[in-house]
């Protein structure tokens, strides 16, 4: 007898007005139309409480998990699998605010209806996540420095009512109290000592809403793309806001380091440096000195690869050969059916 397939749907019932909260009952019943048995856990005020009962479900030898709400609930789950041997596959339901994670994967916003039919088409990525601290995971940003300290000054209801809009107003008020602070971070290509007002790190290529951050950004490759920004002056903070607002177009800028890389470690340099402050997906996340490590193909999840651009997934190198093969086959067919002339219908 084939053992039937379980499913865990973890949501957050107050993430994007309670949306989830009306729709658990139609969700689980798709899942079950999909073949899993499921079941679901409302999380709780408790601190941690989706990242526990993500590591109970994976205990359990759960199939699939579902997170659904805002990033920081993904963030969770992901937290909860991350360190295990055993992994479960993930989905997501976005119901946040921002929703960065769900614009990488193409996954529906704000309809889990339309998010949970996505798990029936059983599309999947492994996708990178990166680590921190040895025991924080995160899937989306690491940053550091005073452009970050809008995460932590936008409060909480505008946050729910605005998104990333509250985010760019909090962000134009601090441009003028940005500073540069002097830094060591050592990447795979060397070491870069110098003075920051910005150290950021990606993994997808959709951050506060916007997709041009870091343009080129894989999903899967094992690399993280690493930003720091040179710079505190007003003028060329402002330029550079344009030139990522118009195509991507800061990656090649003299005040702008924009490098891929696996590892990553950040220190604060001089006798009396400042406390820095680590952002990780958009939450506090501990101080440096940190390193980062990127966790290649570490978590499968469900995505909408027919809407994800080719540029963002990289095929390892049997999958490569197997492409090859099926592009020479079809060549051949192509040749053989004009040899015959063209066949019938």
């Amino acid at each position: 007898m084939v053992k039937q397939k379980r499913a865990r749907l973890i949501y957050n019932p107050t993430s994007g007005q309670e949306v989830m909260k009306r729709n658990v009952a139609d969700v689980l019943n798709l899942l079950e139309a999909y073949g899993y048995e499921a079941s679901a856990f409302q999380t709780t005020a408790e601190p941690k409480s989706a990242q526990m009962e993500a590591a109970r479900a994976a205990k359990a030898g759960f199939d699939l998990l579902i997170a659904a709400g805002g990033d920081g609930t993904i963030n969770e789950v992901v937290n909860g699998i991350a360190p295990l041997r055993r992994r479960p596959k993930m989905a997501i339901i976005p119901t946040g605010t921002t929703n960065d994670f769900a614009r990488a994967l193409k996954v529906p916003r704000g309809n889990p209806i339309e998010a949970t039919k996505l798990i029936g088409k059983d599309q999947t990525i492994h996708m990178d996540i990166g680590r921190a601290y040895k025991d924080r995971y995160f899937i989306n940003i690491a940053a550091a420095g005073s452009l970050t300290e809008l995460t932590y000054s936008v409060p909480s209801q505008l946050k729910t009512m605005f998104g990333y809009l509250a985010y760019l107003v909090k962000g134009a008020e601090l441009l003028p109290r940005v500073r540069t602070i002097p830094v060591q971070v050592t990447h795979d290509q060397g070491v870069f000592d110098g003075e920051v007002s910005m150290i950021f790190v990606a993994l997808t290529n959709s951050v506060g809403g916007f997709e041009q951050i870091a343009p080129d950004a894989k999903l899967d490759d094992g690399n993280f793309t690493l930003i720091l920004v040179k710079t505190a002056n007003l003028f060329e903070l402002s330029h550079l806001i344009r030139l990522v607002l118009t195509g991507g177009r800061h990656i090649n800028h003299s005040k702008i380091e924009y490098i891929k890389t696996s590892y990553i470690k950040i220190k604060p340099k001089g006798k009396k440096a400042k406390r820095m402050m680590i952002n990780l997906d958009g939450e506090y996340g501990g101080d440096a000195p940190i390193e980062l490590r990127n966790l290649k193909n570490h978590i499968e999840f469900i995505a909408n690869t027919d809407e994800i651009s080719d540029d963002a997934i990289t095929l390892d190198s049997e999958e490569l050969v197997l492409e090859a093969i099926a592009q020479k086959f079809a060549r051949e067919v192509e040749h053989l059916d004009e040899t015959l002339g063209g066949g019938s219908e």
